[in-house]
């Protein structure tokens, strides 16, 4: 496991020749050039950030990191904040969304419990990193102390060192956590300078009174801290713990040369995050869908992104991800496995 995560360490370079070498072969296959669309594009992209120009995805990592957040107690979300642990023990027995698919696609599925306010203890398959029962409300307080984003970050980086050990070809980070939805808004728009009412959204299922609650509670959190005014200090006055987690995945993915896929909305908050403290990050993100939460299109056209899919999905816990990663998978099996003119004696354009 990394001990000692530097969020500043150099970015991994992306291999230049063996995109181009893909590039190369997509010409010689038995097709019109670039009549397979996003599925060429998705081949050299993976063969550059894999460094071959025959790119596979065998190993997928999934982790999905848990935690609570103070600012449930202001009534933003449509469920209680119990529901947080019970989903821990609820992915670590097969019964959620991402532990199905994660069996569907035979990935890793590293389930990270960082705190929750009804603590389950221990459970098989759940990796604890704990570092408080939740974060403050951030409508009055800094949402985590400079040591609990630096513990949050690093539980991030933990879980790239174990993917990393296991020989992932492609990580993926999901989230958990009752009133999430409002922290990763809360953090967009202090990233973007956006209105609040241009981001929020339904979360888990608020109707109209409940998204203007939401909208008061980002609006009252970003005056309060508007002196805050670096990534950092953005991510750690207005994020959670599994945000901030995801934040230190994606930067250690993009520093051990792992391509990362993105999931929703709250995952691309941490996305941004993670570019605004490192850009060079941004050369190992593929984005997986667009979902159906509102902020989430704004993000995506932030960080000039073109998502796989677009299935009206806005569950989280990495389950768009996860549903992106056969369509991935077909994308290399197309480019290793097809014949070139030459080989199929087939005449070129």
């Amino acid at each position: 496991m990394n001990h000692d995560f530097d969020i500043r360490r150099q970015v991994a370079a992306v291999d230049a020749a063996a995109s181009e070498a893909a590039r190369q072969h997509q010409a010689r296959l038995t097709k019109p050039p670039g009549s397979l669309g996003r599925l060429e594009e998705a081949a050299i992209a993976l063969a550059g950030l894999q460094g071959t120009a025959t790119p596979r995805l065998d190993r997928v990592w999934i982790s999905v990191f848990a935690a609570d957040h103070g600012v449930a107690a202001e009534g933003v979300s449509a469920f209680p904040q119990a529901v947080t642990g019970e989903m821990v023990r609820n992915f670590a027995g097969g019964g959620a969304a991402i532990s199905v698919l994660a069996r569907q696609i035979a990935a890793t599925l590293d389930v990270v419990h960082l705190g929750t306010v009804n603590d389950p203890g221990g459970i098989p398959g759940v990796r604890r990193a704990w570092i408080a029962p939740s974060t403050a409300n951030f409508c009055s307080a800094d949402a985590m102390t400079p040591a609990q984003l630096r513990q949050a970050l690093q539980a991030g980086a933990d879980s790239i060192a174990l993917a990393r050990e296991a020989g992932a070809q492609l990580f993926i980070g999901g989230e958990m956590g009752i009133a999430n939805t409002t922290a990763a808004t809360a953090l967009a728009c202090a990233l973007l300078g956006e209105d609040p009412r241009a981001l929020a959204g339904a979360g888990t299922g608020l109707d109209a009174t409940g998204i203007r609650r939401k909208v008061d509670v980002v609006e009252r959190a970003l005056r309060h801290h508007a002196g805050a005014t670096t990534p950092a200090e953005r991510l750690r006055c207005l994020g959670g713990f599994e945000i901030a987690a995801l934040c230190g995945a994606y930067v250690a993915a993009a520093q051990a040369g792992i391509p990362v896929l993105v999931d929703g909305f709250i995952s691309t908050a941490a996305a941004l995050a993670a570019v605004q403290l490192q850009p060079a990050v941004r050369d190992w993100l593929l984005f997986s869908h667009r979902s159906r939460e509102q902020g989430h299109a704004r993000l995506l056209d932030a960080l000039q992104a073109r998502p796989l899919l677009e299935l009206d999905m806005r569950l989280g816990e990495a389950s768009g991800a996860a549903t992106a990663v056969p369509l991935l998978r077909l994308a290399c099996a197309l480019h290793a496995g097809m014949a070139t003119f030459e080989q199929a004696g087939v005449s070129s354009a």
